[in-house]
């Protein structure tokens, strides 16, 4: 007999039988005619909820594995029935879809899946994930809307923590001992690490670049000897098309001056572009800030007084203050 959630499929005798489906919890108590003994059918069954269990077991990182929805008689959410946009893998959580501030709707488990992802990436903030949408979410809002649970909270305020402290030093994490070391030579992909090198009795040595152990010679500034060891971010400004922005040509990508961020032009608006990471205004043609572009032989819509700036061979590193 099918459960008729999910259409497992699953026969049984004069016993419970649970549908394994993760979306489906319809329980099916019926006497039907067993397609083999019932002693293997029963073991199969709760082998089968012994597996079930076991995947929605909370991991090592505190993820969610029961669902979360929202409480349909809040009066603080904009419930709308509109598209999860966060919803990426096509999961169908069964929450109600609420507004966030930028007028998207999620639901809290793709919002929390969202905004886990940002943090796993070394993110400090909280950015819409549609497309075209780069308004940045408070922490509150996050807290509120995702209905994190206490253990999720002390999850995303330990990493909000660390990432931010990271991204001020510009340190990374070891590949070997997982310490967060700092580069004390710029011009050197080259790092040693002194814990691992404790730890093992020999000098461990590990790339900046592609974070694995140290391959080939040293010191190098362009790659260690690791195969695909390269700076996407250079690769991608070398190899991007140019453009047209108001009968100048320029690539289509370049590095902010200021924090290093890869931003691409639509070549339909004027050169001068804001950077949502620093939030300085550059020209896009120069990469001169806004301030120093504008004088009395340029305009926005004019042609630099500089001219274009060649191709970036290296990204700017963000010098906070």
């Amino acid at each position: 007999m099918h459960c008729g959630g999910c259409r497992c499929g699953l026969a049984a005798e004069t016993v419970t039988l649970f549908c394994f489906s993760v979306r489906c919890n319809v329980d099916v108590n019926t006497k039907v005619k067993p397609k083999s003994s019932s002693a293997l059918i029963q073991g199969f069954c709760w082998l089968m909820l012994f597996h079930r269990r076991q995947r929605h077991k909370t991991d090592s990182n505190m993820e969610t594995t029961q669902e979360k929805c929202y409480d349909p008689f809040d009066s603080s959410l904009r419930f709308v029935d509109e598209e999860d946009v966060l919803d990426f893998l096509c999961e169908g959580f069964q929450s109600r879809r609420a507004l966030m501030s930028c007028g998207h709707a999620v639901t809290p488990m793709s919002l929390t899946k969202w905004c886990r992802t940002l943090l796993d990436q070394g993110e400090t903030r909280f950015v819409c994930g549609l497309i075209g949408c780069d308004v940045e979410w408070p922490y509150a809002e996050v807290r509120k809307m995702a209905l994190l649970t206490p253990e999720e909270t002390k999850y995303f305020e330990k990493s909000m923590a660390s990432n931010l402290a990271r991204a001020i030093s510009g340190a990374k994490l070891c590949p070997g001992c997982k310490s967060s070391l700092m580069r004390e030579n710029e011009f050197s992909l080259c790092v040693r690490c002194t814990v691992c090198t404790a730890n093992t009795r020999r000098a461990y040595d590990f790339c900046w670049q592609c974070l694995r152990e140290w391959k080939g010679p040293a010191p190098r500034s362009d790659r260690c000897g690791n195969d695909g060891c390269c700076n996407e971010s250079l690769k991608t400004l070398a190899t991007c098309p140019d453009i047209i922005i108001w009968s100048v040509t320029c690539p289509s990508i370049r590095a902010c001056p200021t924090c290093g961020a890869l931003l691409q032009h639509d070549s339909a608006t004027c050169r001068y572009v804001h950077c949502p990471r620093c939030k300085k205004n550059f020209c896009f043609v120069c990469l001169r800030l806004t301030p120093k572009c504008l004088n009395r032989s340029s305009n926005h819509f004019g042609h630099c007084s500089t001219g274009v700036a060649p191709r970036q061979t290296s990204i700017p590193v963000w010098r906070k203050k």
